[in-house]
């Protein structure tokens, strides 16, 4: 069925855009703001949604297809300081935990409350982040 096909396509660019997101993230609270309470948490949310299709791993990976992907040569927004950088890989990972969400419903329909649990854990934890180090987001 071609159209599982594509969904497989579209949960394999997000799984990898979201954990790519939550190590940035997790990468900065670690290294740069020495939050070892908040850096367990990020981690956690991402070893969580890694856990969620690991078993669908081969399934997914067969239909990933970078060197034909029209997203692939698309520019990237500059971002220079590293508010930004935390801000927008918050983002980003809430974005492909959404996609996942959706798109799971239709091949993984077992999947989707637990992608939509890690989303949430993602906003709460990003306002727990923004609370605590205003400063360096201002």
């Amino acid at each position: 069925m071609k159209g599982k096909k594509n969904v497989c396509r579209i949960i394999d660019a997000n799984l990898n855009r979201c954990r790519e997101g939550l190590r940035v993230v997790e990468d900065c609270l670690r290294y740069v703001l020495n939050d070892g309470a908040l850096y367990k948490k990020i981690r956690d949310i991402r070893h969580n949604t890694d856990k969620i299709l690991r078993e669908c791993y081969s399934c997914l990976i067969q239909e990933r297809d970078t060197v034909t992907d029209s997203g692939r040569d698309m520019p990237e927004t500059a971002k220079k300081e590293l508010p930004e950088i935390l801000a927008a890989n918050f983002k980003r990972a809430q974005e492909s935990l959404r996609v996942l969400e959706e798109y799971s419903k239709t091949v993984f329909p077992q999947s989707s409350a637990k992608f939509k649990t890690q989303r949430y854990a993602a906003y709460n934890l990003e306002k727990k982040v923004y609370l605590k180090y205003k400063k360096f987001f201002a």
